[in-house]
């Protein structure tokens, strides 16, 4: 089907749906960097080609945060969202985004189902998921002339690998790391974090290099610290990291040892000002041949299983992606996958131990 006649049939859908298309626009907001500038290219420039309907992207640290806080002033200005999994089931619960429907969702290109066709956990009540990213630890190459990092366990060894530690402020992506550096498999994380004494074994790793930790709390700080020479090492999206590696040629390099994997959503809130045009753009968006080209730009393993063999090059034309992606086999080997569940059990808790350890 030619790019006319898909914009005739969305157009027309569109339209049936009691609005105008050339009145409409779209607020995205997202997290920012190179992240964001994937999806202005992979989505929001098609979508607008194909329908007249303008994107607006507008970044935030975390686009739960000004989720929740419009929807619980009653004055929503953003359409469609890109929480954390976590975070969409939490908003979802809390009765602040609206639901999607599997079947509302495109097919896969030999019309299998959507409910088929992503991976698991992708299709929440209120959300679905467009990239499956890894948090991993990234080094400066030319801060260990005598041996680079190859584990997590590298990380805490400020003897052998010299130099200041970023890490994210929130328990999440900390106390599994100190975990897994300590020895705990990936597979047993969860049970450990669910005891007091597995949590007082991740602070008391944490302990270690605690005065020597630069905590960051926005995406595009890691590659930054280690630009500036802040860290020698530090916890980071992958996506980020690559975009310094490639697009940018810092001497960078990724341990993939326990690495982090999590799903980021597309959610619309309730109350969203341009509620039809942002359920068009989130179907667009999560189809196949629009998750695949994402991760032209970034390093971001699409949502759908049936995307995955449609990933090819970087916008370099030369670099193969597959490698770089965090579902790359490879790259799994002692990954932790989150679970939104315990999270929802224990984030509060954790979070106030954590702050509390901060503090102290």
């Amino acid at each position: 089907m030619n790019n006319l006649k898909k914009t005739m049939i969305l157009t027309t859908a569109l339209v049936a749906t009691g609005f105008a298309v050339s009145a409409q626009e779209v607020n995205v907001v997202s997290w920012g960097g190179a992240y964001s500038a994937s999806q202005v290219e992979a989505y929001n420039k098609p979508f607008t080609e194909m329908t007249g309907i303008k994107v607006n992207m507008i970044d935030a640290d975390n686009p739960a945060s000004p989720l929740k806080a419009q929807v619980e002033a009653g004055n929503v200005t953003g359409d469609v969202f890109d929480p954390e999994v976590s975070d969409a089931m939490r908003l979802c619960d809390e009765a602040a985004l609206v639901a999607i429907y599997p079947d509302d969702l495109p097919s896969r290109p030999n019309g299998t189902p959507a409910i088929d066709d992503f991976v698991d956990g992708a299709l929440r009540d209120c959300a679905v998921a467009n990239i499956v990213w890894g948090t991993v630890i990234a080094y400066d190459t030319t801060k260990f002339p005598n041996g680079l990092p190859t584990t997590a366990a590298d990380f805490f060894d400020l003897e052998k690998f010299p130099g200041k530690r970023g890490l994210p402020k929130n328990p999440k992506r900390t106390l599994y790391l100190a975990l897994i550096a300590d020895g705990v498999p990936a597979a047993e994380i969860y049970e450990k974090l669910g005891s007091a004494e597995g949590v007082e074994q991740a602070f008391a790793k944490l302990d270690t290099i605690k005065n020597d930790v630069v905590w960051w709390e926005a995406g595009a700080q890691p590659p930054q610290l280690l630009a500036d020479g802040e860290v020698s090492m530090t916890t980071v999206y992958n996506g980020r990291i690559f975009d310094a590696m490639v697009s940018e040629g810092k001497p960078f390099d990724v341990i993939w040892d326990g690495q982090y994997m999590d799903l980021d959503m597309f959610a619309i809130p309730k109350g969203s000002p341009n509620p039809e045009a942002a359920m068009e753009y989130l179907k667009f968006a999560t189809d196949t041949q629009r998750l695949a080209d994402q991760a032209k730009y970034i390093s971001y393993g699409p949502a759908r299983k049936s995307s995955a063999a449609l990933v090819g090059l970087y916008k370099d034309g030369k670099t193969e992606m597959g490698p770089h992606m965090p579902t790359a086999p490879n790259n799994m080997t002692n990954a932790v996958l989150d679970d939104p569940e315990f999270w929802a059990d224990h984030d509060v808790e954790l979070s106030e131990q954590f702050n509390a350890w901060l503090a102290g």
